[in-house]
């Protein structure tokens, strides 16, 4: 799966969920808020305030914020990053 699913579009919302878009046309919307809140880390805690999170982008065909923060493609694609 990871080889053909991709993510095509990401928007990044104020309460720190982002919306993606795979190319099969699938829509997510993930709360990565509630991961970091969660999985309190020094690398991620930065990505609680909104000004940081919206800096994720599209590389690769997946989300990344920074070095610090991504997620497996087929997680994303599942909606369980938890």
């Amino acid at each position: 799966m990871e080889n053909q699913i991709q993510i095509i579009e990401a928007v990044y919302n104020d309460d720190l969920t982002v919306n993606i878009l795979f190319n099969d046309q699938t829509r997510r919307r993930i709360d990565v808020g509630e991961f970091i809140r969660e999985h309190p880390h020094p690398q991620y805690d930065k990505y609680i305030k909104v000004a940081n999170f919206q800096k994720g982008k599209l590389l690769n065909a997946n989300i990344m914020w920074g070095n610090d923060l991504e997620f497996h493609l087929e997680d994303l694609y599942n909606g369980n990053i938890m």
